[in-house]
């Protein structure tokens, strides 16, 4: 479907139907090429986006594919951070 500009301001509500739809919509600008409305990819086709931006360099593949271990916290030693910012703040 191709729609100028000022037609698709008009006509909105037919235009989102016509992309709730799955349509894609071509707009135009003194017929002239300037955007397009197309529906938004659901998420079962994550894998697919993914891929595409492998190919265009965006995204680089895991080495492992295995999944991260469990994140444990590491206890500090040493004065808490509240008390070195307080005293800090004291001095000034």
């Amino acid at each position: 479907m191709q729609i100028g500009l000022r037609e698709a301001n008009q006509q909105f509500s037919r235009l989102m139907k016509a992309v709730r739809g799955g349509r894609e919509v071509l707009l135009t600008d003194r017929g002239r090429p300037l955007a397009v409305v197309k529906p938004v990819r659901g998420e079962d086709e994550t894998g697919a986006i993914i891929q595409r931006l492998e190919a265009a360099g965006f995204l680089r593949p895991a080495e492992k594919r295995n999944r991260l271990p469990a994140w444990n916290p590491r206890s500090l030693r040493g004065v808490p951070l509240a008390k070195t910012v307080r005293e800090e703040r004291d001095e000034r």
